[in-house]
């Protein structure tokens, strides 16, 4: 299966940029992930069909807090992918939110604004970077998991 993944749109609404993702990268996923701060609920509606599993982050509005988990575990076959947006500094990210989780095989998480991925005790971490605003790097991006009996990831400049 191919998931798209995305964070921190940082947006009050729809926008072209963000349907475009339908036509570009996301084109054919089978779903998406985002990985919180998407600031609006009306955002999530520009993902159009797609099947869409999402998690609140430290900016989203009042409304999502309340509509969204923090985190949450989404079954994708035999594979089970921890979904959080993560807090604090960038610097150990990765292991605080490896910690919230057990018995997955990946983890995808934003807030940093900052795209990677690694491996730890053979879970895949991954980070899409930012939708709305690659604050660190000047940068967007999204991303994209390949899961059969394995995960794999890509980072997608945009």
């Amino acid at each position: 299966m191919k998931i798209g993944l995305i964070s921190d749109t940082h947006l009050r609404e729809t926008n072209q940029e963000l349907t475009d993702l339908l036509s570009g990268p996301f084109r054919d996923v089978e779903m998406i992930l985002h990985a919180g701060d998407i600031t609006e609920l009306a955002v999530l509606g520009g993902l159009g069909g797609k099947k869409v599993h999402a998690v609140c982050g430290n900016m989203d509005s009042a409304a999502v807090r309340q509509t969204l988990p923090p985190k949450r575990i989404i079954q994708v076959g035999k594979m089970r992918i921890g979904l959080i947006h993560g807090w604090g500094g960038p610097q150990g990210i990765a292991e605080r939110v490896a910690g919230e989780f057990t018995g997955v095989n990946g983890i995808v998480f934003g807030h940093t604004h900052t795209p990677g991925q690694s491996s730890r005790g053979g879970i895949l971490l991954f980070n899409p970077g930012s939708f709305g605003a690659g604050w660190t790097q000047g940068k967007r991006s999204v991303g994209i998991l390949q899961v059969s009996d394995q995960i794999t990831g890509e980072i997608v400049w945009l």
